[in-house]
């Protein structure tokens, strides 16, 4: 894919970072000294580990130069790192490893639960997010879309770049790395604008990777157009003219004790 977008990503920053917020208060640590935020994006969800513990150090490492180059921007006074989540490598062991909306992107989620519980320290947690994009009717339906005809030669192997289980795979995972283990889903109803507004969102993110398959703008526009039209098939505009989007995004921690 080309380059994560840092300006559209942060166009929806509280719909973003909601689910951050929300995974931060599950976790069991009161006082952690070093804390990695992998996928840490333009830093946003680096902030809520900032703000909920001020006293410790907090790591932000992303694989996008832009994203960390804008996370350098807003926030000089911390420490970024441009590299692979799935491969780093260090002698350092954290009291948090977290990471909001980014395992979805890293194939082989066995290995890479386990090489990350062993960067964690004594009594130190594993918090994950990642959204559930196919059980969601705007996953579906952009995956129903990539196989028309016109994009089907293009957009054929872009769902094989997603990685995503369900609780039960990381349930199964997770209790054999870790003495204690969470495991919950959240469906968010974020209200958005308009129909535009869900494709916009959805743009930078999991639609990307359809419209970096295809060869010109006017493809990518025609894709996006095709889109549209199913989401506003399958998401009716409220009577105050908004859309809601129901997000559904599951959440596990796990505690070595």
């Amino acid at each position: 894919m080309t380059d994560w977008n840092p300006e559209s990503y942060l166009q929806f920053q509280n719909a973003r970072t909601r689910p951050s917020i929300d995974l931060v208060t599950r976790i069991p640590s009161a006082d952690p000294r070093v804390i990695i935020d992998f996928g840490c994006g333009p830093g946003n969800s680096t902030q809520v580990l900032a703000h909920r513990w001020p006293r410790a150090r907090v790591l932000g490492l992303d694989q996008s130069p832009a994203m960390i180059e804008r996370a350098r921007s807003d926030y000089p006074g911390q420490e970024w790192i441009v590299a692979d989540a799935a491969t780093y490598e260090t002698e350092e062991t954290f009291d948090i490893v977290f990471s909001n909306a980014t395992i979805q992107w890293i194939p082989d989620h066995e290995a890479l639960l386990a090489r990350w519980r062993g960067l964690i320290g004594e009594g130190g947690v594993l918090a994950v997010q990642l959204p559930l994009f196919w059980e969601m009717p705007l996953g579906q339906l952009i995956d129903r879309v990539s196989r028309d005809p016109r994009w089907r030669r293009s957009t054929e192997h872009v769902s094989s770049l997603f990685t995503i289980h369900d609780y039960r795979f990381y349930y199964d995972r997770l209790t054999a790395l870790f003495a204690r283990v969470d495991v919950w889903e959240t469906t968010y109803m974020d209200a958005l604008e308009s129909h535009r507004s869900v494709v916009e969102l959805i743009k930078s993110t999991g639609l990307k990777p359809y419209l970096d398959s295809l060869d010109g703008l006017e493809a990518q526009e025609a894709f996006e157009q095709d889109v549209l039209r199913g989401v506003e098939e399958v998401y009716p505009s409220q009577r105050n003219g908004k859309v809601i989007l129901p997000f559904k995004r599951l959440f596990f921690i796990g505690q070595n004790v």
